[in-house]
Order: C-alpha cells, then sequence, then structure tokens
C-alpha cells in the first residue's frame, strides 16, 4: 500500500524562507514551495519525524489536516465538525486551537480558535460521550487554524514548543540571539564548515554552539526530549526508534576552528556551561576578552557576531562600532566579516561599505544582516591579482 503523501509545512522566521528551503532540498526534499514565513514539501510521517530533529532552520513542522472554504461563522463550526478528531488524538491528551486570522467574517481575531474548540470537543463527546481536556499554557495537542478571507487550512502541530528551544542551553544572556536565526546565519554566511569560525561577541554561546553542531553533523535538537507528535494517536515509535539511532551524536574532532570571546566573565562562563553537556563543546575556544584581543592565527574564514544595539548604550554604542570596524580592517583580513543589528545609526559608524544587507528578524527586533569582506591589501589590488591570473 502506498504510504500517504502529507502536505508538511514549516514554519520560519521572516528572511529565513531561502535558506530553509536551500536546507530542505539538501535533505532530498523535491517541490520546496517557498511562503511567507514558511516554506511546505510533501512527504510521510516518517518524513516529519525527521524533520523536527534534522532541521536548523525551521520553527515548528506542521501537517494539513482540513482545507475548506466559508461563507460565514456557522460554516467554520459545521465544517470542522465534521473532521474525525478522534484519529488524531486520544481523550486523555490535552489540546489547544492557535493561529491566525486574517478575514472581515471575524470580528474577534480568537473567536474562530474557541468555534473549532467546540467542534473538537462536540465531536469527542458525540463519540465517546466524554471530552478531552483544554490546556491554552501547556497542551499535548496543538491545531493550528490559519485563515485567509473565506480559506480555512486546519494543521496539526507536530513539534509543540518551537524547535529554536533546543535544550542544550541552560544559561543565557539578556538579550538572547534566538538558536534558529543562529543557524540561519550561518547558513546565510557562506561558512564552509571547515574555515576557522569566530564570534567575538558570544554571550552565552549560541552561535557557536550552532556552529559547531553544523561543522559536527549533530542534530541542533540533540539535547531535545520532546515532540508533540508523540502524542499523536498514530506515533509509530519503530520509525522514532530507527531515526535515533541513526543520529550521530559524538565526535573526536572538528573539521575546523571555533572561536568565540565575550567581554563579560559572566556571559563566557554561560556559554561554556552551555557547551559543556556536547561532545562538540571541548572543541570550542572561548576567552573571556574584548573584540580587540582575540588572537586568530587563521588567514581567512568566517565572522559572525550579534554585537550589542541597545539604545540605551546611547554613544557609547556608535563608539563601539567604530572601533570594531577599525579591528575588522586591521585584525581580520582575508575573512567574510558579518555582523547582525537593528541600529542603522550604529552601522553608519563602522567606516565599509556591507556587500551584502539582509532583511530580518530576531524575536520581534527588525535586523540587517550585513556582510563585509576584509580583503589581504586593497580590492584593487585583489582585482588586478585575479586579472593577472
Amino acid at each position: 500500500m502506498k504510504e500517504e503523501q502529507l502536505k508538511i509545512t514549516i514554519k520560519t522566521v521572516f528572511g529565513l524562507e531561502e535558506v530553509l528551503a536551500e536546507e530542505l532540498g539538501e535533505m532530498g526534499f523535491k517541490d520546496v514551495k517557498i511562503l511567507n514565513r514558511a516554506v511546505q514539501v510533501t512527504g510521510s510521517w516518517k518524513d516529519v519525524y525527521y524533520l523536527n530533529v534534522h532541521l536548523r532552520c525551521g520553527m515548528s513542522v506542521l501537517v494539513e489536516v482540513a482545507s475548506f472554504r466559508i461563507n460565514n461563522e456557522d460554516d467554520l463550526y459545521k465544517k470542522s465538525l465534521k473532521l474525525d478528531w478522534t484519529k488524531y488524538f486520544s481523550l486523555d491528551k490535552s489540546f489547544a486551537v492557535r493561529g491566525a486570522v486574517h478575514s472581515d467574517m471575524f470580528n474577534h481575531t480568537h473567536y474562530p480558535m474557541l468555534v473549532v474548540k467546540d467542534a473538537i470537543v462536540d465531536r469527542f463527546r458525540d463519540e465517546f460521550n466524554d471530552r478531552p481536556d483544554v490546556n491554552l499554557k501547556s497542551p499535548q495537542v496543538v491545531f493550528d487554524v490559519y485563515i485567509n478571507k473565506q480559506d480555512v487550512i486546519i494543521s496539526l502541530n507536530t513539534s509543540g514548543a518551537p524547535l529554536f528551544q533546543r535544550g542544550y542551553r541552560d544559561s543565557i544572556g539578556e538579550a538572547p540571539l534566538n538558536e534558529v536565526v543562529a543557524a540561519g546565519l550561518i547558513r546565510m554566511s557562506g561558512w564552509d564548515k571547515k574555515s576557522t569560525f569566530v564570534d567575538p561577541f558570544c554571550g552565552s554561546g549560541t552561535l557557536l554552539i550552532e556552529a559547531a553542531l553544523y561543522a559536527a553533523g549533530i542534530p541542533s535538537t540533540i539535547e531535545r526530549q520532546h515532540y508533540a507528535f508523540k502524542n499523536f494517536a498514530n506515533f509509530n515509535p519503530e520509525i522514532w526508534e530507527e531515526i535515533q539511532s541513526n543520529i550521530l551524536k559524538n565526535v573526536k574532532s572538528l573539521p575546523c576552528k571555533i572561536i568565540g570571546s565575550d567581554i563579560s566573565a559572566e556571559m563566557v562562563l554561560k556559554a561554556r556551561r552551555n557547551l559543556r553537556g556536547l561532545s562538540v563543546g571541548r572543541f570550542v575556544e572561548i576567552s573571556n576578552a574584548s573584540f580587540e584581543e582575540i588572537k586568530i592565527e587563521s588567514d581567512s574564514g568566517v565572522m559572525i557576531s550579534n554585537p550589542p544595539y541597545g539604545e540605551r548604550m546611547g554613544e557609547e554604542i556608535e563608539e563601539l562600532y567604530e572601533k570594531v570596524g577599525d579591528w575588522m580592517k586591521n585584525d581580520m583580513q582575508g575573512f567574510d566579516c558579518w555582523l547582525l543589528s537593528s541600529n542603522k545609526d550604529a552601522y553608519k559608524r563602522v567606516g565599509l561599505r556591507p556587500d551584502r544587507k539582509i532583511k530580518l528578524y530576531n524575536g520581534d527586533l527588525e535586523c540587517s544582516f550585513r556582510k563585509f569582506s576584509i580583503y589581504s591589501g586593497s580590492k584593487k589590488a585583489k582585482f588586478q591579482d585575479s586579472e593577472n591570473n
């Protein structure tokens, strides 16, 4: 019997759609459709399990269970009631309905979720004369409702908690970098996983950890224990065990140097704590030092960093970016240097023209991810050399 082909939507952060599509292509998925803050593929339940474990740039993996058109609020209830919700989860599991509504049909954007919730409860009552519990805070099963005008799509969220919750980070700083964003930045940079990787404002170590796991071929979610699909009625533990048994969990070395530093001793301690539980942790070099004090012996590589950009630092922040620009010019020759910041005024003080500017979000903050190629010698000399060869 041919395996059921599911419509799988993977949500991501604005700006990471292309790298997520590229990642899926590398995993062997064909006909990858790029949407807004999401991509779509088709696959099996085994693929769903695999994606939850192996994706680095996805936030959640949704499986479509129904799509239909409605003309009014009553339609939503009637069509939702017809769905056999009991085949997805059992009475002893708690559930919640979440989603997004872009339709003039409803006065309140949360109301359609209540309608679908009622339909689920009523369907269970009809079948079992009993109902499952609704748990808005930490449900075991989550249905995602998306309404655009008259079109309704209902999906199962197979991830549960967002996939940026990797499970490896015990200690974080004041403004932590989202792990999915960090993984996306690394892919965007074109880093080859062989050359030196540097983060001079490493904070609690997110970029360093994501880079080390990426270079080693170990899933970013290696420490994560729970996924919502384990609560589904159709969960297949044999397939799950097979996927788990094929995961690379330990490495004896890395194919590259990964170097980080931070001026805050407290942040360096947090980064070391976060790295301690991972097999790649012992290969990452972290020092309690300012960016100007880092000793880098490589003559090429990639630097990615998320320096402070808080407005409360005022003039100090602009002075910091000026110093970072000078340091990159003098000490990072041969490197592709990437900075992520939401402070456009501070960027002006870097004193270098960016090769690329990419708009994306870290949490609710709109940021710019900028590439500065630091050539050995001048650009003109480099161009002349390439012309002569």
